[in-house]
C-alpha cells in the first residue's frame, strides 16, 4: 500500500521479562501488543524497537524511516543513552511525530521536550478510570463517544507539571475522585507530540479496544505534514541573498563556514 505511515513502537521491555504478572498479560512484550493494535489499521506500517537492542533499536537510519515514534518507558528511563535522546529530539524537530505513553512522562525525551519536571501524583489501586472526550471533533477522538472506561488503572492525578498543552483531548476521572489531563498535545519544532496516560503494565490496558483506537487515531494525527524541516543551521552566503548585498563591518566567521556548531 503506497504512502503508509511508518510507525516505530519503542518499549523498554523490562517488566515483561522480570514480572510474572506482566509477562502473563503481555507474553510477547507490551511493545508488540501496542504494535499489533496499530497494525489493525492497514494504512500503518509498524515496526518495534527495545532498550536492549544496539542503540536501543533507534539508529539514525531507522529514525529516518520513522514518521511517528510511539514510546513506552517506566523502570529504565536513566538507561536510555543521551546520544539516542539527541537523535530522537532532532527527528521530532524535523517533523517526526512523538507519542508518549503512561510513565513516559518521566522519559528523558519527553522531559526535554516539555522543559519541566513532568511530576504528578499517583496511586496503584486498580481503580476504575473514565476518560472524557474534551473535543469530539478532534482527529484523535474519532470513533469515540463522550467517554470510555478502563476497568482497572493506576491513578495519575493533578498537579501535572507540564507546560500548558496546545490541546487537552482527554480528561480522566478516577474512582478515588482525582482528575488528570490524560491526553495532551503540543508542537515542538515541526513535530507533533501527544501524551496519553493509560498503560500501567500490571493491567491489560493495551488490549482495550478504545485505547487501541486512540493510538491508531493519534498516529494519523501526529504523522508529518508536508516537507520535513532539516535542523542543520546552514550559512546563507552573501552571493545567495535575494537582494544585492555588500558586506559591511568586521566578520566573526570565515567565508564558507558551515554553521555555529
Amino acid at each position: 500500500m503506497p504512502n503508509r505511515i511508518r510507525v516505530t513502537v519503542w518499549g523498554e521491555n523490562v517488566h515483561e521479562r522480570k514480572n510474572a504478572i506482566v509477562r502473563e498479560i503481555y507474553p510477547e512484550g507490551m511493545h508488540n501488543c501496542i504494535a499489533q493494535g496499530l497494525a489493525e489499521d492497514r494504512a500503518l506500517s509498524v515496526r518495534t524497537a527495545t532498550l536492549q537492542q544496539t542503540q536501543h533499536g533507534l539508529t539514525k537510519s531507522i529514525l529516518a524511516e520513522t514518521d511517528v515514534l510511539v514510546w513506552w518507558g517506566h523502570a529504565a528511563h536513566a538507561k536510555v543513552r543521551e546520544a539516542v535522546v539527541e537523535r530522537v529530539l532532532g527527528r521530532i524537530w524535523e517533523g517526526m511525530g512523538f507519542i508518549a505513553l503512561h510513565s513516559s512522562h518521566y522519559s528523558k525525551v519527553f522531559k526535554r521536550l516539555m522543559g519541566t519536571s513532568c511530576s504528578l501524583t499517583w496511586r496503584e489501586a486498580g481503580e476504575r478510570e473514565r476518560l472524557w472526550v474534551c473535543n469530539p471533533g478532534h482527529r484523535i477522538t474519532r470513533g469515540i463517544d463522550r467517554c470510555f472506561e478502563i476497568e482497572n488503572a493506576e491513578m495519575y492525578g493533578e498537579p501535572f507539571a507540564i507546560p500548558t498543552p496546545d490541546e487537552v483531548v482527554f480528561l480522566s476521572w478516577f474512582e478515588g475522585g482525582e482528575v488528570f489531563r490524560s491526553g495532551c498535545t503540543w508542537k515542538r519544532g515541526n513535530g507533533k507530540i501527544f501524551y496519553f496516560r493509560p498503560g500501567h503494565e500490571i493491567y491489560p490496558v493495551y488490549l482495550n479496544p478504545f485505547v487501541r483506537l486512540v493510538l491508531r487515531n493519534a498516529v494519523h494525527w501526529a504523522a508529518p505534514e508536508g516537507q520535513n524541516w532539516i535542523d542543520s543551521c546552514p550559512n546563507n552566503p552573501i552571493e545567495e541573498a535575494h537582494e544585492k548585498l555588500v558586506a559591511k563591518g568586521p566578520r566573526l566567521h570565515k567565508e564558507g563556514e558551515k554553521g555555529f556548531r
